[in-house]
Order: structure tokens, then sequence, then C-alpha cells
């Protein structure tokens, strides 16, 4: 069974961006292995090894983000009284206000602000609208939060 990936339009850009990237390295890694060789024994060639492994993780990622493009479900940004998949939302506890974008798991960078609708603060504000409160547990404790805006 696919597993199916939602990611924004702005997400989807990101990620065709990354794979041009990747697949424009794949020649320069292709020299690299090359020119280990050239270094006599592969059995104890530490720059063949690290241009084998660098080869094998950009193939994987390339191959990762060609997945999620085929079964991409693109979020749509609609206005909505109620936080869901896409939305911008303000939440403030005490005198701190933080800004967050709700997207799936894929494109989700917490440092960033964007949050993935599966994390324990996406599932919690998930469905609340403004002047809802919502608790986060987090390691140092529980959070009160009060949605200040949904956008």
């Amino acid at each position: 069974m696919k597993k199916l990936f939602q990611i924004t339009d702005t997400g989807k850009k990101e990620l065709e961006n990354e794979l041009g990237e990747l697949k424009g390295r794949r020649g320069a890694i292709a020299d690299k292995i090359a020119d280990a060789r050239g270094y006599g024994d592969l059995s104890e060639n530490a720059e063949y090894d690290s241009a084998r492994e660098e080869q094998g993780l950009v193939e994987s990622r390339i191959a990762e983000i060609e997945d999620i493009h085929l079964n991409a479900t693109i979020i749509s940004a609609t206005k909505s009284s109620k936080v869901k998949l896409g939305s911008k939302i303000e939440l403030k506890t005490g005198s701190k206000t933080v800004e967050y974008h709700l997207v799936g798991p894929v494109e989700a960078d917490p440092m960033a602000g964007k949050i993935s609708d599966k994390s324990p603060m996406g599932v919690a504000v998930m469905g609340k609208k403004v002047g809802d409160s919502v608790v986060i547990s987090t390691p140092k404790g529980d959070i009160k939060y009060e949605v200040v805006k949904v956008g």
C-alpha cells in the first residue's frame, strides 16, 4: 500500500529544488569514486569508501523525494475559522507569542516555524479556533496556550 504525503505548494517547490541539487551532485560523486579507484587497493581505501557512502546517501534521498512527489497531495491554503492542515496559527502563553504553520510530516521544520499535524502540538491545536486554549505536554511540563489567530 502506497503512503500518501500531504505537502504545501511551497514544500513541493523546496523538494523540487533539493532534487535538482542532488541530481547535480551525481557527476561530482562519480568523479570522486573514479579518483579514489586510482589510489589502489579498494579494501583499504578510505576515500573510495567515503565517496561510495556519499553516493548511497544522495541516491537514497533522491529516491525518497521522487516517491514523495509521486504520492503527494497538495494542501490548499483556504481560510477557515478552525485550525486545519495548512493553517498558519498564532499562539500565546503568558507574554510570549509564537507563530506556526501546520504542515504534513514531510516538510515539518520546527526551527522554521513549521510543525507537523502529527506532532503533539499539531494534534493539540487541530480543530481549535480563536479563543480556545490548549495544553501541550513537554519534557519541562505542561504549557497552556491560547489560540490568538488562525489564518
